[in-house]
């Protein structure tokens, strides 16, 4: 495994940090913001200030120790020039033609310097959960690139990943859009063509129409309960939406498919109940690592939710 220029540096520093005092210390190194200075530095000074001290018996101060850090320093071909500026910062000037040297071979390297995990994990990566009959927003676009982007670098480095996009539950707003098909009389397909149009006009009757919504209601406990009519309306609805937002994926090329498509109804209907924990969380709500439980029925077993269908 070839290791990175941070990792040779560290390794560098290390030894002369122990031929320098016979001390075991984290060289510290980091990236140098402004280039005229170089374009690594090592920190570790500072700290080995009182341990070196404390060895040797004799006060010394962390520019001492940068000297003598330096002089047993190492680099060999790696570096043009290795200064040391204020208290104690060993800066570190990388030789272009040794960097060219390093980065030769990557031209013909797939996976461009990049080793695989040695600790491959599960990730879950939740997208951007749109809403049914509704069209998506910049909010939606957003989490989805963010998303597709976390599931590209975890997949590269070697992790299992699970994509999942949460697009519909049992709810309201299903009563609503399901009470609007069946009251108007209209084919699904073509009042469904119009996302947003449809779901504005159900969504003013329920608020404007009190027997409107208490039929909506009742569309929803129809739902709940399996009832014939209540599903293959549903069905169409959340078929419409699916058809809808593959399509801007399609254009966005995301790795998204219907295949990764997860949904409440299908859980309950299906009987089963999370009882687990995701591991680590990204901000944003986009991504959180680690392995999801589940359990149907009593049985404990390790799964994901299953697509709407």
């Amino acid at each position: 495994m070839n290791l990175s220029i941070p990792q040779q540096l560290d390794a560098a520093f290390r030894r002369a940090i122990f031929l320098a005092f016979d001390i075991e210390a984290d060289p510290i190194i980091t990236p140098i913001a402004q280039a005229q200075f170089g374009d690594y530095q090592s920190n570790c000074a500072m700290p080995l200030s009182k341990r070196v001290t404390d060895s040797i018996g004799q006060k010394t101060n962390p520019r001492q120790i940068a000297e003598a850090v330096k002089a047993k320093l190492d680099l060999g071909e790696m570096a043009t020039e290795v200064t040391i500026a204020g208290p104690g910062f060993i800066n570190v000037r990388l030789n272009p033609t040794w960097l060219a040297r390093q980065l030769d071979p990557l031209k013909t390297d797939t996976r461009l310097g990049v080793n695989p995990t040695t600790n491959p994990q599960t990730v879950v990566i939740d997208y951007s959960a749109p809403n049914v009959a509704k069209e998506m927003h910049v909010g939606h676009l957003r989490s989805t690139i963010i998303g597709d982007c976390f599931a590209r670098v975890f997949d590269f480095l070697g992790h299992k990943v699970i994509r999942q996009n949460h697009i519909g539950d049992w709810g309201t707003q299903f009563g609503m859009l399901i009470e609007l098909l069946t009251s108007s009389g209209a084919d699904a397909n073509t009042k469904l063509a119009d996302l947003e149009g449809f779901y504005r006009d159900a969504k003013r009757l329920f608020d404007s129409s009190d027997d409107f919504k208490e039929r909506a209601r009742q569309r929803v406990v129809n739902l709940q309960s399996g009832a014939e009519l209540e599903t293959k309306l549903w069905k169409q609805i959340v078929q419409v939406t699916r058809d809808y937002i593959q399509s801007i994926y399609s254009r966005m090329d995301v790795l998204l498919e219907s295949g990764d498509e997860r949904g409440v109804p299908v859980l309950e209907a299906e009987g089963v109940a999370a009882d687990g924990v995701d591991l680590g969380r990204v901000h944003d709500g986009v991504a959180h690592a680690g392995t999801s439980r589940r359990t149907q029925r009593g049985q404990s077993a390790r799964s994901t939710t299953r697509p709407l269908t």
